[in-house]
């Protein structure tokens, strides 16, 4: 008898932790985004800087071939992509989620004290 109320409670305990452990993991990837965006954003200005030019790359091994980056891609949990001014109004650095609630969250790459909105790239 006591090791099935013990189970009820863990069980109960169980459902009250596991919305709170989800959204703080969802929390982390979001941060891990960012982080991510401003490391993009940063070797993008470093880039225009030698090359005088902004570069579009669709995925994260285009952004870390042509800009310098080790950005996680093998089964990631973001789809990075870069536009220049031409495609995009002032340039942004973008990235979606995969899986999860499908967040989008976006850097203007000439914004350096900024931080990313939601969204897409404007």
């Amino acid at each position: 008898m006591e090791l099935i109320v013990v189970v009820v409670i863990v069980g109960i305990l169980a459902t009250f932790a596991m919305p709170a452990f989800i959204n703080s993991r969802e929390k982390a990837l979001d941060k891990e985004a960012a982080a991510n965006l401003k490391l993009i954003q940063a070797a993008q200005k470093i880039y225009r800087m030698e090359t005088r030019n902004y570069i579009d790359c669709p995925n994260a091994s285009d952004i870390n071939t042509n800009l310098r980056l080790d950005i996680p891609t093998g089964s990631p949990k973001w789809n990075y992509l870069t536009r220049g001014p031409l495609t995009a109004s002032p340039g942004c650095a973008q990235a979606a989620r995969v899986g999860g609630n499908n967040r989008t969250w976006y850097l203007i790459m000439n914004d350096l004290d900024g931080e990313p909105n939601s969204g897409v790239c404007p």
